[in-house]
């Protein structure tokens, strides 16, 4: 598209006019020897002096119009623009930790076909669905289990996320479940990110047996950095040992950073639960938008010099032709030293 950066520069065309209209002409001065009979010698030689005016010229009339316009041409600017190109940069930071305990083999998850299968497997076909409806958020993956593991940093790379996130299996980090460190091992994670939000969403099937840090301890930690942590509790909080989800704890974790608890028996229930933390977190980027310009101002001004260039060579070569014309024989520097008949 092209456009004039300064079109208002457009009202200047006018004062061309007026300038020819009501300035005065420009007369050069030229020496000249005052004799009282000046009048008697001109008569003598044939001569009919005049006072000095100005010769009008139509052609360079035209082209002092075209000089003009040329020039308040490129004080307009014009440019092209280019179509508008767009950046966009995520808001929000989100990690998602995975617990990956011997107990999430348990096959007790029922999936959209009715057919039951484990607990790992319905989560990570979950959390595959959430990872491609944020597409433009930087997302990372955590696993935990006797131990906590960052699997993945914060990325958009979300195809690389999707890959490291189908790699992972039950007792690739130990079989009992370390939520609080894996609450520590967000907020290193987080805490050097520059986005507004930050946010960890936490799932478990198990309480915590021996993380270096306790949970509430982590969970206050993660609240003095502003990062908040949704918690998911899969699995019986009636039952014994390691099969048992310590719902209380989770709750608290959540309370302590503003953040929500949710309870998942089964894959649609924790398929509803991501909707809902898809709406409570929602979607937002910073769109930045940039047109490309290419400034051609140097045209009109390069074919304004360029005529004028053009027109006084003309007339210097002109002037040159007609003086050897006139006389063949004459020594070119003659010319320079003649006077011109004025009255005075």
């Amino acid at each position: 598209m092209w456009r004039l950066e300064y079109p208002w520069l457009l009202a200047l065309l006018p004062l061309g006019w007026l300038a020819y209209r009501y300035l005065p002409s420009y007369v050069q001065r030229r020496g000249a020897v005052r004799i009282p009979f000046f009048e008697s010698v001109a008569r003598s030689v044939g001569q009919s002096p005049q006072r000095p005016g100005v010769r009008r010229d139509g052609w360079q009339l035209a082209l002092n119009v075209l000089v003009w316009a040329l020039l308040v041409l490129a004080l307009a600017r014009p440019e092209r623009v280019e179509p508008p190109l767009e950046h966009r940069q995520p808001v929000r930071d989100l990690m998602l930790a995975l617990d990956i305990s011997q107990s999430m083999e348990t096959q007790d998850f029922v999936n959209p076909q009715g057919k039951r299968v484990d607990r790992l497997t319905g989560v990570k076909t979950v959390v595959a669905d959430f990872i491609a409806r944020r597409k433009d958020d930087r997302l990372g993956l955590i696993v935990f289990g006797t131990a906590a593991y960052p699997q993945a940093p914060l990325t958009q790379d979300h195809a690389t996320l999707n890959v490291l996130l189908d790699q992972i299996s039950t007792g690739m980090a130990g079989p009992n479940t370390a939520i609080g460190d894996a609450i520590g091992v967000a907020i290193k994670q987080l805490e050097h990110a520059a986005e507004r939000d930050k946010v960890l969403i936490l799932l478990t099937d198990g309480n915590d047996t021996g993380s270096a840090v306790p949970p509430d301890r982590a969970a206050g930690m993660a609240a003095d950095r502003h990062i908040i942590v949704h918690t998911i509790g899969i699995g019986d909080p009636q039952g014994q040992g390691e099969e048992k989800v310590d719902f209380d704890v989770l709750r608290q974790i959540a309370k302590a950073t503003a953040g929500r608890f949710f309870s998942a028996q089964d894959q649609a229930s924790l398929q509803q639960v991501y909707a809902t933390l898809d709406q409570i977190t929602p979607h937002e980027v910073r769109e930045f938008r940039h047109q490309p310009k290419q400034d051609f101002f140097w045209v009109p001004l390069g074919l304004a010099v360029l005529l004028l260039g053009v027109w006084h060579l003309s007339a210097a070569l002109r002037g040159r032709l007609g003086r050897r014309n006139a006389d063949p024989n004459a020594d070119p520097k003659a010319g320079q030293k003649e006077g011109v008949w004025k009255s005075t």
